[in-house]
């Protein structure tokens, strides 16, 4: 099992930033890789990046540029640093690990960025 708990979502203006946090603990040996994934009223839930336990990265195109995510295994935590926030970027936003046979997911957190 592995738990997820995530943290740093908010209110921001259009071109603002913030930066959301997900904390893992549990079986994390396990992980293989951990992401942040959205989904906003009345659409499906999608990927917005991902990183390996390797270091790869894999972005959205609609957010290549602007969002960056990074892993600090030390303290078994994934960052998603969001910059030049967009109204279209509001959603609830879910912590993602994934192991060999499983997903887990946070408990999601609200990101709304107004024009």
């Amino acid at each position: 099992q592995v738990q997820l708990v995530e943290s740093g979502g908010g209110l921001v203006q259009a071109g603002g930033s913030l930066r959301l946090s997900c904390a893992a603990s549990g079986s994390i040996f396990s992980i293989r890789t951990m992401g942040w994934y959205r989904q906003a009223p009345g659409k499906q839930r999608e990927l917005v990046a991902a990183i390996s336990s390797g270091g790869s990265k894999n972005y959205a195109d609609s957010v290549k540029g602007r969002f960056t995510i990074s892993r600090d295994n030390a303290k078994n935590t994934v960052y998603l640093q969001m910059n030049s926030l967009k109204p279209e970027d509001t959603a609830v936003y879910y912590c993602n690990s994934r192991t060999i046979l499983l997903d887990y997911w946070g408990q999601g957190t609200q990101v709304t960025v107004s024009s």
